[in-house]
């Protein structure tokens, strides 16, 4: 990515992540897709082919929706006593859900605070 000359307006990471939108400009779409990253914004033209947000996000995504919906299952599970294909009537619908939200907004918020802070690759000099 090389240095952005251009005068927008400061963007929070935060909303550019929660609304998906360019971290540049905060109008453009980020995603062509589901999870997959435009080519570039609609509104300013920001390439995106600096976007590399690795694994973080879900590793993330994870590891806190793991523990909420095992918490929550643990919880409901011990209130109702359930069978079993109750339980996977309910948790495989609300995983998948949770989890492609919360992917969506943590490669959002990932991709914003790597284009605010000009992350690379690890280079050394």
């Amino acid at each position: 990515m090389k240095e952005d000359k251009a005068i927008w307006p400061p963007v929070s990471a935060m909303e550019a992540g929660l609304k998906g939108t360019c971290p540049r400009c905060g109008q453009g779409r980020l995603y062509k897709g589901l999870l997959t990253p435009a080519a570039r914004c609609s509104n300013c033209g920001l390439d995106y082919t600096f976007i590399d947000s690795g694994d973080g996000p879900a590793v993330f995504v994870i590891l806190i929706l793991g523990f909420l919906v095992l918490g929550l299952a643990l919880a409901f599970d011990a209130a109702v006593s359930p069978p079993i294909w109750v339980h996977i009537i309910i948790w495989i619908p609300v995983i998948t859900a949770a989890s492609i939200w919360s992917l969506r907004f943590a490669k959002a918020y990932m991709i914003a605070l790597q284009y605010q802070h000009s992350a690379k690759e690890g280079e050394l000099e």
